[in-house]
């Protein structure tokens, strides 16, 4: 019986080698099925990043192209502001007379009756020119002769005048027919009001002691 048992073992032992090799031989196709999905997504960044490298030149191309349209712009406004001041400044050229009047002119921020202020600023790039502001209101202004002695600035365009005497000063708009602002007074137009006070003059009405 024993011998019985063994011959069949051996007989059979040939048969189970074969059945084991089919296996191994099938194992190696589900290695290479797995191995191939895994290098897809490496493939895909890898054109994700070449794509991006692309793109990145063209986007500094383009950031660079729009700072140097920008910086024209800048400079070709900056050189027309440059050449329309230089053209109001020679027509707004002011004669040996007018220049001497502006020298008169108080400047400053100047009170006015009723709590009012008119601020008045030389515009350094027009010689002999004044901006005068206050509440409602802004003028261009430039002095303008006058038989009095009295210094007057007119803006033109806006029609309106500043009248400045020793003790006081004034803007009215003439278009308008209008006093802007009275009994403005300077540091110095106070100094003069003042002694006006204490010594008026005489009138040419009174009688003479």
């Amino acid at each position: 019986m024993k011998s019985f048992i063994a011959s069949a073992l051996m007989l059979l032992a040939p048969a189970l080698a074969l059945a084991q090799t089919p296996a191994k031989t099938e194992a190696k196709p589900e290695t290479k099925a797995v191995a191939k999905p895994a290098a897809k997504p490496a493939a895909k960044s890898d054109t994700k990043s070449a794509k991006a490298a692309d793109k990145a030149p063209a986007a500094k191309k383009s950031s660079v192209a729009k700072t140097e349209g920008t910086s024209s712009r800048s400079q070709l406004k900056s050189a027309a502001n440059q050449v329309a001041t230089g053209i109001i400044a020679a027509e707004a050229a002011l004669s040996p007379e007018e220049l001497a009047i502006a020298e008169r002119v108080h400047v400053g921020r100047i009170p006015c009756e009723l709590g009012a202020f008119v601020t008045v600023t030389a515009e350094p790039a027009s010689p002999g020119h004044f901006h005068v502001e206050g509440k409602g209101f802004k003028y261009f202004m430039a002095p303008v002769a006058t038989t009095t002695g009295t210094v007057r600035l007119e803006d033109q365009k806006g029609g309106a005048v500043w009248l400045q005497i020793a003790n006081k000063s004034m803007l009215m708009n003439q278009k308008l027919g209008q006093r802007l602002a009275d009994e403005c007074m300077s540091p110095q137009q106070v100094v003069v009001a003042e002694a006006i006070k204490k010594n008026p003059p005489v009138s040419v009405l009174e009688p003479l002691k």
